[in-house]
């Protein structure tokens, strides 16, 4: 007898992104070539926060802070709408801001740096990570591309995944299948080189000293590397969401 294949649904993502300069980027490549149901949302346009109950969630990065509510006022309707997805046990995956707007809305802190963070930094992974569904996946240390002022302090009970000499890179959080990482898994080469070229707007950044020159050439180098590790973990997260919904 011949086996019956069942082709399963899509899943169903939300993809919130912040700035278009900082979207899903190799990310949102998967979702296409998966053939995935995908609804994008952007919170600073406005409108009301997505109806469909979505089987996963990506939370993308920005250059705005959890604490600047005054300045933004869709941030707290957001961290409102990131807080009833907690309750559901929706999965989240949430990448630089997106990880600290995922940590603030389970309990977690977020804390301005001593300096910040930008370039290609090395990222080391704990032990506990071998066993965790999404982030097995990274090697246990690599150079990962980051650009952040803030940082996450995990409350207890989370898992610490991965972490560099300046602050959790990567964190599981206690009540829901919620992970986050800092580094930008998500970045394509030409999303850095926009970044670069519009550092100036990042009071940060300039204060930084960064030899922005090096940081192109360094990019270009490992970008290729860097977004195929970036399809392999958005690819298991989106397996694991998967797996999750269809119990």
């Amino acid at each position: 007898m011949r086996a019956r294949f069942v082709k399963l649904p899509p899943v169903r993502v939300l993809s919130i992104v912040h700035e278009r300069t900082a979207a899903s980027g190799v990310f949102g490549e998967v979702l296409r070539e998966r053939g995935e149901e995908v609804l994008e949302w952007l919170p600073p346009l406005g409108g009301p926060s997505p109806v469909p109950e979505p089987d996963a969630v990506l939370v993308f990065g920005g250059a705005m802070n959890c604490e600047q509510e005054p300045q933004h006022g869709w941030l707290a309707p957001e961290k409102q709408y990131l807080r009833g997805l907690l309750a559901a046990g929706t999965p989240a995956l949430g990448v630089c801001l997106g990880a600290q707007l995922l940590a603030e809305a389970a309990g977690g802190r977020v804390r301005r740096m001593p300096a910040p963070e930008i370039g290609w930094k090395s990222v080391r992974v704990e032990p506990g990570a071998g066993g965790d569904p999404v982030l097995a996946v990274l090697p246990e240390r690599f150079e990962g591309f980051q650009w952040h002022s803030f940082a996450v302090s995990p409350s207890p009970g989370w898992a610490v995944l991965a972490r560099s000499d300046a602050c959790v890179e990567a964190f599981r959080t206690a009540a829901a299948p919620w992970w986050g990482i800092q580094f930008h898994a998500e970045v394509t080469g030409e999303s850095i080189e926009g970044w670069i070229d519009d550092y100036r707007s990042d009071p940060d950044a300039v204060a930084a000293g960064i030899d922005w020159d090096g940081l192109r050439t360094a990019s270009a180098r490992q970008i290729e590397r860097w977004n195929s590790l970036g399809r392999t973990l958005c690819a298991r997260f989106l397996d694991h969401a998967a797996t999750l919904g269809r119990r």
